[in-house]
């Protein structure tokens, strides 16, 4: 008997559903009905619940599982022609691997419990895996508390059959009050999705029971009204204000002094457009969705938005996905394949990882080299390759031992340009730079300023009010803002550049550099806002109305981003100067390292610059981003680092 003829119902006629005098334990309904509505009628018509589930099941449904073996040194390998592979590539003759997870998740959330079915089959892994809906399974038959020996099927039209437990694989919650079964999500938004069909069944009666206008018209008393005209007038009102008659949405002419009132609430009123943004919140929170990421933007931002996004596969799907996998690996696994490391996992590094600039910056810090040969690069732009580019170009600034990749001696073309300093045997090359996370962080400062700065500058132009802009606010906000966040910074990357050197980190003594913090955050608040405070100006010259609106919209993106990596690698470059100031630094020298593949053209001729640390580059600063001693064009977007050699 195939796998097949198990759903045919060929197993178990309804007479014989307890052989062997083992009874069944009836599930009953999988669900008490909200005000009539089955699971499945409410995932058909609750708009709130299938925009949540099915956000879950296509973004888990769109990873994938890769097969892999683990290696006896730790690696491991991609399972390509392994049955597991082939199984999960093509899980039956009917489906693909994506449209499996996603019933599977589907199922999940709307019942806590999912079923496989997994048995031999003529596909090229010589396996199949069938679902069965959830709703079918209404009972159990045998076996001990935490195990079945069957579940009962009951196909709706079809005779019921039951699957042996041996051939399932079973997903499921937790109940308090089974070991076996989950308790439906659904459960909890009883009261929530009863709310909703009223409302929805209100509002369409509303609509379609002359509701439109909310309308009462009254008439004179004493007014006389013959039989004729009280027709005519109650046929021309139901023409104009109710279903699709011939005038609707017409004017009314009324008769013999009668007024038109409207008792009925509006949909503000009403509160419409509040219950359903609450019950598409309350649905998310059940689900441990943030109502962001399914199109409620109430409070969203650029900066939190992305974060969200990160979020989606770690804290929001991580734990469903952690679910599945263990469950695959201990049950599915060992039945299809015979190699005993064998596993499945969920591909979700593709979906954590940077841009590829970001990508490309780490692992060349990581692998300490260039790591992609130039017909690589052509093959990522869809170029042929050349005779000659398939070996690995180290530029002269690196080597073995020497500076940790190719962007710390010099510009990212590989060449140096300006003063070269000689070659040492040994040198100790110290460069603390602001790590992304910093970076994200002071960005982060930025973007929350400049969205908080919106919601008030915006809202007073819209009341028209003289004193919208107020410097001495913005100032102080901000410049606390910075000052918060920058100096944890300056430790790390003070404490950093002493530690690498074999100096205490301890004696780093951050109290003497608050005045300069401070100052610094108070120049940078200035700039920050003095630039909103023109680009609005001139938006309210503007004939577009919308042009205030962007002036902040472009802050909290490009701008924050520009000014949060600005001023990171502005104070990393300050801590490590004023680390080796504060030691004492004797003999140790500075050098102005380019790290921007198109630096400004300053920059780039200062490139490898060396001067004792105690001086000043050919351009008066101390370190790149000094804002002392460089203009507001000589900072903007700058990346360049300082690079410490003790002797």
């Amino acid at each position: 008997m195939g796998l097949l003829d198990i759903f045919r119902g060929s197993r178990l006629p309804v007479d014989e559903v307890a052989p062997n005098g083992v009874p069944v334990e009836w599930r009953g309904q999988w669900f008490d009905q909200v005000m009539g509505f089955s699971v499945e009628k409410l995932w058909e018509t609750q708009p709130a619940l299938r925009t949540v589930v099915t956000f879950r099941a296509r973004n888990v449904a769109q990873l994938g599982l890769h097969a892999f073996e683990r290696l006896a040194d730790g690696g491991r390998d991609r399972l390509r022609d392994d049955p597991l592979a082939q199984l999960i590539k093509q899980p039956n003759a009917d489906q693909t691997a994506y449209e499996l997870l996603y019933e599977l998740v589907a199922a999940l959330d709307l019942y806590d419990e999912a079923y496989w079915v997994v048995g031999e089959s003529d596909t090229p892994s010589g396996f199949e895996i069938r679902s069965i809906p959830s709703g079918w399974v209404t009972g159990v038959r045998g076996g001990t508390f935490w195990r079945p020996d069957a579940y009962i099927v009951s196909p709706p039209g079809k005779p019921m059959f039951e699957v042996k437990a041996e051939q399932t694989i079973v997903f499921h919650g937790w109940s308090p009050l089974s070991g076996t079964r989950g308790t439906s999500p659904v459960k909890a938004l009883r009261q929530t999705l009863a709310e909703q069909i009223n409302a929805q069944e209100y509002r369409l009666q509303v609509w379609q029971r002359g509701g439109r206008a909310g309308t009462v018209v009254t008439r004179p008393q004493g007014a006389t009204w013959t039989q004729e005209a009280q027709n005519r007038f109650m046929a021309a009102l139901k023409e104009r204000f109710t279903g699709s008659g011939s005038e609707a949405g017409g004017p009314l002419l009324l008769q013999d002094g009668m007024t038109i009132e409207q008792p009925g609430f509006s949909a503000k009123d009403n509160q419409f457009i509040d219950a359903a943004k609450l019950s598409i919140a309350t649905v998310a929170s059940v689900y441990h969705v943030n109502p962001t990421m399914i199109g409620q933007l109430d409070n969203a931002n650029f900066s939190n938005v992305r974060e969200f996004r990160r979020m989606l596969y770690t804290e929001t799907l991580g734990p469903l996905l952690a679910q599945i996998q263990d469950r695959v690996n201990a049950f599915l696994v060992p039945r299809i394949t015979d190699r005993a490391t064998a596993y499945l996992e969920f591909n979700i590094g593709e979906k954590l990882r940077g841009s590829f600039e970001e990508q490309a910056a780490v692992t060349s810090t990581a692998t300490g080299a260039p790591w992609m040969t130039r017909n690589e690069a052509r093959a990522l732009n869809n170029l042929p390759s050349v005779d000659g580019a398939d070996e690995l170009i180290v530029p002269l600034n690196v080597i073995e031992g020497g500076q940790a990749s190719p962007q710390d001696g010099g510009a990212a073309s590989g060449t140096q340009s300006g003063p070269r300093r000689p070659a040492k045997r040994s040198p100790l090359l110290l460069k603390e730079r602001a790590t992304p996370k910093q970076v994200n962080t002071v960005r982060d400062v930025f973007a929350a300023f400049f969205d908080r700065q919106a919601r008030a500058v915006l809202s007073a132009l819209g009341a028209k009010a003289d004193s919208w802009w107020d410097e001495e606010r913005w100032v102080k906000e901000l410049s606390a803002d910075l000052l918060a966040a920058g100096t944890p910074l300056t430790v790390d990357a003070a404490r950093k550049t002493l530690e690498d050197a074999g100096i205490d980190p301890d004696t780093y003594d951050v109290d003497r550099t608050v005045n300069y913090l401070k100052a610094v955050a108070t120049n940078t608040a200035t700039r920050v806002n003095k630039a909103t405070k023109e680009q609005l100006d001139a938006a309210l010259d503007d004939d577009d109305p919308d042009a205030a609106d962007h002036v902040f919209d472009v802050a909290a993106d490009s701008r924050a981003d520009q000014s949060g990596l600005t001023y990171a690698t502005a104070l990393a470059g300050f801590a490590t100067v004023e680390a080796v100031h504060q030691s004492g630094g004797s003999g140790a020298t500075k050098t102005w390292i380019v790290t921007s593949g198109k630096p400004r053209a300053a920059h780039a001729a200062m490139n490898g610059e060396t001067v004792p640390y105690d001086d000043s580059f050919s351009n008066g600063a101390a370190w790149p981003g000094d804002a002392s001693a460089l203009d507001v064009d000589d900072i903007a977007g700058c990346t360049c680092d300082v690079q410490i050699d003790f002797p």
